[in-house]
């Protein structure tokens, strides 16, 4: 990575970070759209990089919340999606040797579909789901963060559908992300593909992460959430179509 690589990936994972605090998700979604479209890294190596600063950000927000943690909805969870994890790891591999195009339409897809539950906020029940429903979400949030380190879209919509505390949601939700976060990079480790050394550098966006974790939980911006989620959505929505839409043709033959 040059320079230049390496400072826009660090700033791009310090805006993820900020946007991720007050939004309750999209780091994953903004950062692989940004190496997506800037090419900085292959999207698996990305994808590794993503994971631990993920992890890194939720540890800085669990700090204080971790009591709050639903233990139910989080055993749940989690016995669905760490066997889909392995699962949409290997696939992401496969695509990585064979079909990068398809990979960059699949990114480009779940960021757009993602993004929309910033402008349509889920409706609360009345009841909590059932608990066979909390392992469905599991296996697809699994199945998303084996792929591209971003297992938050279906759990978030998932989640704050359900009558419980806000606080309990945030904080499960971070718990969630964390410990896939941690088992995925344990993956990469025993499949020995980490990152080459080339791009190691990336990970100094530890501190720019913590950085905007922290500047978001102290300077908030002067916008109401409804502003500032438009804003987010327009940004992911033009990340998605740009990463998918020019290589559609090649996908169909068209070119």
């Amino acid at each position: 990575m040059t320079s230049v690589e390496i400072l826009g990936f660090v700033l791009m994972a310090g805006v993820a970070a900020y946007v991720q605090t007050l939004t309750g998700f999209a780091f994953g979604l903004l950062l692989m759209g940004g190496v997506g479209l800037t090419a900085v890294m292959p999207l698996r190596d990305a994808a590794v990089v993503t994971g631990i600063l993920t992890l890194v950000n939720a540890t800085i927000m669990m700090m204080k919340g971790w009591r709050d943690v639903l233990g139910k909805e989080f055993i749940l969870v989690l016995c669905s999606s760490l066997p889909t994890l392995v699962a949409g790891y290997f696939l992401l591999d496969h695509l990585a040797n064979n079909g990068l195009i398809y990979l960059r339409i699949i990114l480009g897809v779940i960021i757009i579909v993602s993004s929309l539950q910033l402008v349509l906020p889920p409706k609360k029940e009345q009841q909590e789901a059932t608990n066979s429903s909390f392992v469905l979400y599991g296996a697809f949030s699994g199945i998303m963060s084996g792929l591209f380190s971003t297992s938050g879209p279906p759990l978030v919509y998932h989640f704050y559908r359900q009558p419980l505390p806000l606080a309990a949601i945030r904080e499960t939700l971070v718990a969630i992300f964390a410990l896939n976060a941690l088992i995925r990079l344990l993956v990469v480790i025993a499949d020995d593909t980490f990152p080459e050394r080339h791009y190691w550098p990336a990970f100094s966006a530890v501190v720019t992460v913590a950085i905007g974790t922290q500047l978001a939980r102290r300077l908030p911006p002067p916008l109401p959430p409804k502003v500032l989620k438009l804003i987010v959505f327009l940004l992911l929505c033009a990340s998605g179509v740009s990463l998918a839409l020019p290589v559609i043709p090649k996908a169909i033959g068209w070119s």
